[in-house]
């Protein structure tokens, strides 16, 4: 028997840490901080056990126990005092988001990322204005269709165009505020571009653009929208989010998003989407971000409450799997308890 190659020995206690090949600090994490402007008390988000919604005045106190994790980065959601079909509080000054961030940065050190989206702020939940002849979503209950089942599969078509304006004011806005990133996830052409264009043109040329470059339209979401209140009244986002199907678009969707001036490339989710996240990192030079999803987490935590697995193992084996994928940066709900660990 020729036993010249033993791999084991490089397994033993004292040289396993200098041989890995994939490190994970508290760094590499983001966490996730949703603030809500129609509470005054902290609400625990039932199917995201350990997080909450926070008000606006605990946002400061909030991002501060992050801090003390060692995780330095956060990104904030928002959850607005009132809705309307155009999502008219996203650019709002005193919007949640940017009384959120001015508290932020003014007391903490913190890097703060805002979200850049609508599905919150929208009373239909879509994220951006529909098109002309939609009904909205006080139309829809009106009706008596909130639980219809097939009208999950109703044709929703969100005015691209008008939401690039949206977005516009909203991220200048956010960098008005005192926001260090902005992060579009809505998924609409051409949203980069207008986004760098508007911050650029505004004086906020040093404020960089992470962009959800490859959003798919996955079953993983379900937490996040009872987290963000931002589920779609009607029909689903399967026309601007892409197909769970396909690789190759992936490539051309982040092309276009390099094109246009994105800083950092966003994959969502993370683990079932794992070989895009590889395929970005060996095509482009970018800095690649990967969203470790709500129903990633909740996942996790219910199997550990049954006994069928080891929160705090499976959740690091699961953003090491991210990291050596080739993700430089993880936004997860287990960043601070993962931190605490390292």
């Amino acid at each position: 028997m020729d036993l010249t190659h033993r791999p084991r020995r490089l397994r033993q206690d004292r040289i396993r840490g200098l041989v890995s090949e994939t490190s994970l600090e508290p760094s590499d994490l983001i966490a996730p901080v949703f603030v809500d402007a129609t509470t005054d008390e902290r609400i625990p988000i039932e199917s995201m056990p350990g997080h909450e919604r926070v008000p606006v005045e605990e946002a400061v106190t909030r991002v501060e126990e992050v801090l003390e994790t060692g995780v330095g980065a956060v990104m904030l959601f928002g959850i607005p005092g009132s809705k309307d079909p155009g999502g008219s509080r996203a650019w709002a000054d005193d919007g949640v988001i940017q009384e959120a961030t001015r508290r932020i940065t003014g007391e903490t050190d913190a890097y703060v990322i805002t979200d850049v989206c609508l599905c919150e702020y929208t009373d239909h939940g879509h994220c951006g204005p529909l098109e002309a002849g939609l009904e909205t979503a006080h139309d829809h209950a009106a009706r008596g269709a909130e639980r219809d089942p097939a009208d999950r599969e109703a044709t929703v078509t969100v005015d691209n165009d008008a939401t690039l304006t949206a977005l516009e004011r909203i991220v200048t806005s956010h960098a008005a505020a005192g926001a260090d990133m902005v992060a579009p996830s809505g998924m609409m052409d051409g949203m980069v571009g207008v986004i760098r264009e508007a911050l650029d043109r505004e004086g906020y040329e040093h404020v960089p653009v992470m962009s959800y470059a490859a959003k798919y339209r996955s079953a993983f979401y379900g937490p996040f929208r009872d987290a963000a209140d931002g589920a779609p009244a009607f029909g689903d986002r399967r026309h601007y989010q892409m197909d769970p199907a396909n690789r190759r678009e992936a490539l051309r969707e982040v092309s276009l998003d390099v094109e246009e001036g994105a800083d950092v490339l966003m994959v969502k989710p993370a683990l079932p989407y794992l070989d895009i996240v590889s395929d970005l990192r060996r095509e482009f030079d970018h800095p690649i971000a990967a969203y470790n999803v709500s129903g990633e987490y909740a996942m996790l935590h219910a199997a550990a409450e049954k006994g069928w697995l080891d929160l705090e193992s499976t959740a690091l084996e699961s953003l090491l799997s991210i990291k050596r994928a080739g993700a430089d940066l993880i936004l997860t709900y287990f960043a601070e308890d993962v931190a605490d660990r390292l």
